[in-house]
């Protein structure tokens, strides 16, 4: 598939007909080239702006997505994998894997401001608002380094004990990572910069994506083994494990419809949803494009932007052998789903 087309229904259905009337249809509205480089990882978006950011092999490119179209690249040096973007401060923030360093930008012009060292396989940013600090996830080096926006400096590390994936905030002053080489959830409290909890995930296995249920303290983490574990983030008790597609690398959860998403390497983007009070259930999944592994959500809309490419595929290999499906060379593109309501 070459080109996408927008008219094509991507839809999700629930799993009884009492829940199906509260969860909305998702289908494709966008679908936007962007290119080599022919690998990616996070998108971000950036409700000010309206521009969705994308970690592109070697550089971020940013799409303007009112216009539908590239705004620009930030050339980085080494692979990319995070962004943030601080908009009180009209500054964004990107990391170099390769050099353990975070380059900081502005956003509107996309000019290099400075670098900022920080650890070796740095893998995923997060900006707390709240406690006003910028946490650059690294993956091998474990642990999370935490920068005072304002002047840029890296006030503190926290040690998370073994490789890290993805974060989330709950608001209050602590910060969850996923723990993927010891298949756990690690708690952080950003006023101490410790880990102050390690909860074991027992119903999967290397956590890659996790989003939060605020209002109700519940933990999404997508895992490597097709399936994703509920959690208290209160107690760290596990409440769930719902089956999603193969191949997670991020996680969503949209407080205005309940939903919690799991994007995944093999075209599925997984839903789960709370059914009754700590009950879930996994919905029917969307189709999306092959190797459309993160995501991002627009909490307002409730757009999900994915990244995707078309692909070659080698039958010959066994079908869960690593690289029976290549990039065909610079047709990736970033894909936007609506949802009905």
């Amino acid at each position: 598939m070459r080109e996408m087309l927008a008219a094509v229904a991507l839809s999700v259905l629930a799993a009884g007909p009492a829940w199906a009337a509260k969860t909305p249809d998702y289908h494709l509205v966008k679908a936007m080239t962007i290119g080599a480089p022919d690998r990616w990882d996070y998108v971000v978006f950036d409700p000010a702006m309206q521009r969705a950011y994308v970690a592109h092999g070697d550089v971020v490119t940013v799409v303007d997505v009112a216009a539908g179209k590239v705004a620009g690249t930030l050339k980085v040096g080494g692979t990319t994998h995070g962004i943030a973007i601080v908009s009180a401060l009209g500054k964004g923030y990107a990391d170099d894997g390769q050099s353990g360093t975070v380059m900081v930008f502005d956003p509107k012009t996309l000019k290099l401001l400075r670098h900022i060292k920080a650890e070796p396989d740095a893998d995923g940013i997060v900006y707390d608002p709240q406690g006003d600090h910028v946490l650059v996830i690294t993956g091998d080096s474990g642990k999370v380094v935490m920068i005072d926006p304002k002047t840029d400096k890296v006030t503190a590390e926290i040690d998370g004990g073994g490789p890290l994936e993805f974060g989330v905030l709950d608001g209050h002053g602590k910060f969850y990572v996923d723990g993927e080489e010891k298949n756990e959830v690690v708690r952080m409290d950003l006023g101490t910069a410790k880990a102050d909890a390690h909860w074991p995930l027992t119903g999967c296995k290397t956590p890659h994506g996790l989003a939060i249920d605020r209002a109700h303290m519940r933990l999404f983490a997508s895992c490597g083994s097709g399936a994703m574990d509920v959690m208290d983030a209160r107690n760290g008790k596990v409440l769930a494990t719902l089956p999603i597609g193969a191949g997670t690398d991020g996680a969503a959860f949209d407080a205005r419809r309940g939903l919690a998403f799991s994007s995944n390497r093999d075209g599925t983007l997984s839903i789960i949803a709370e059914t009754a009070p700590g009950k879930f259930a996994a919905l029917s999944p969307v189709s999306t494009q092959r190797g459309a592994r993160t995501l991002a959500l627009d909490t307002a809309s409730g757009r999900i932007f994915l990244v995707a490419s078309d692909v070659t595929e080698n039958k010959t290999m066994a079908r869960d052998a690593r690289g029976r499906f290549k990039v065909v060379p610079g047709s990736a593109r970033l894909l936007i789903l609506q949802p009905d309501r």
